[in-house]
């Protein structure tokens, strides 16, 4: 089973190819995806690696976190799953007109 991780502090000229290729390292990359801001179109300077099993994912966290990659010390760990917020409808200003 897929196992999903946070990368951060990447650098913002990173592309995903390259993040594919850095984790392809330490076994099979299911997908990498880089988070992008979506007024400016810039990256966030973070995003996600899905490694194929469990113990891939284990050896590229051991051999990525805290290790530099294009001038910039990543962090790397197991992704939590973020609930989605609900968003408000209407105006945004709280009336129930």
């Amino acid at each position: 089973m897929a196992k999903k991780l946070y990368v951060g502090n990447l650098s913002y000229n990173t592309t995903e190819d390259n993040l594919r290729n850095l984790f392809s390292g330490f076994g099979s990359v299911a997908s990498a995806k880089i988070i992008f801001d979506r007024e400016s179109g810039n990256s966030k300077g973070f995003g996600f690696i899905e490694m194929s099993t469990d113990e891939e994912a284990d050896a590229a966290i051991a051999g990525t976190n805290g290790q530099e990659f294009e001038g910039r010390q990543l962090r790397v760990n197991e992704a939590m799953d973020k609930p989605r917020r609900d968003r408000p409808s209407g105006g945004g200003y709280g009336n129930n007109w």
